[in-house]
């Protein structure tokens, strides 16, 4: 475990950042041109991004950003 501070300016670049990270990688999984591989892992990086954003955001802001752990599959 790694404990950081930050002042109230750091928290909400971290929270921006964090955000924007979510955001990208909810387009890129619902992209249906990509890989299924690739999808598996931008899912698996959004797990980890996400519990890092849980641990200081709102209630309200963080089911924005829930999933149900599924991606949708490519229909060949």
């Amino acid at each position: 475990m790694l404990g950081m501070l930050f002042n109230e300016k750091e928290c909400k670049e971290l929270d921006y950042v964090l955000r924007k990270e979510l955001d990208e990688m909810l387009l890129d999984l619902s992209d249906q041109r990509l890989d299924q591989n690739i999808r598996h892992a931008i899912a698996n990086r959004y797990k980890t991004v996400f519990r890092m954003y849980a641990r200081f955001a709102p209630q309200k802001e963080l089911s924005k950003y829930a999933r149900n752990g599924k991606f949708p599959q490519i229909k060949h």
